[in-house]
């Protein structure tokens, strides 16, 4: 299984972009494409930052259920990964992941009321490479 860890692992730290799931308010499943975690925590733990005016944060508020996906087009491999997302306000994680130049779209610094943290939890994954897909599953600090 490690195998499969670290290629994941690969795939995901090579990317520029993530892909956010969440479930809209009508309970259809919703997608957009983010800038890369700000912080992560092996495959378990990924933070993220956005508006806390956002539609992404109001599913989130309603319902925690989200993916992530991250995509290696250049050789075809995809990493998918099944969790929860909680919506974080506290300075602790905002000022965690504050990076200068965040003040342009956040004006008030990492106090700004419209600047949170998004914190994915990852459960299981699933593993896309050369036309075949391997489940796994997340445990402890994977």
């Amino acid at each position: 299984m490690q195998s499969i860890y670290q290629s994941a692992e690969r795939v995901i730290a090579g990317q520029d972009t993530a892909f956010i799931g969440s479930v809209n308010e009508d309970g259809y499943p919703t997608i957009k494409a983010m800038l890369p975690p700000r912080l992560r925590e092996g495959l378990k733990f990924f933070y993220f930052s956005t508006n806390t005016s956002s539609t992404r944060a109001a599913h989130f508020i309603k319902n925690e259920k989200a993916c992530v996906y991250f995509a290696d087009r250049q050789l075809f491999r995809g990493v998918m990964l099944l969790g929860k997302m909680e919506v974080l306000q506290d300075m602790h994680h905002k000022q965690l992941l504050w990076q200068d130049g965040d003040t342009l779209y956040y004006p008030l610094g990492a106090t700004d009321p419209d600047y949170c943290a998004l914190r994915f939890t990852a459960l299981s994954g699933r593993y896309y490479q050369d036309f075949k897909s391997v489940n796994f599953s997340i445990e402890g600090g994977a």
